[in-house]
């Protein structure tokens, strides 16, 4: 699978678990303790994993993005 593959499949998959994120955290009064544990809880897990590796996939850009070397200042 190359990159650019896996990062269509992952970018959609992390709009969906921070929607999951943001619905079951304004539902958890009105969710059963078990279902927000496994929703809320579980996919908090699944959310970090999924923004590691799309970190892992875009390290070319956030290091040429964010560990540039500045210019030189003239004299």
């Amino acid at each position: 699978m190359t990159k650019i593959t896996a990062l269509k499949i992952l970018n959609p998959l992390l709009a969906l678990l921070f929607l999951n994120q943001a619905l079951t955290g304004l539902l958890a009064d009105e969710l059963p303790r078990e279902a927000f544990e496994i929703l809320h809880e579980g996919g908090a897990y699944v959310l970090i994993a999924a923004v590691v590796l799309h970190v892992v996939l875009n390290w070319n850009w956030v290091k040429a993005t964010f560990f540039r070397k500045k210019p030189a200042a003239h004299a």
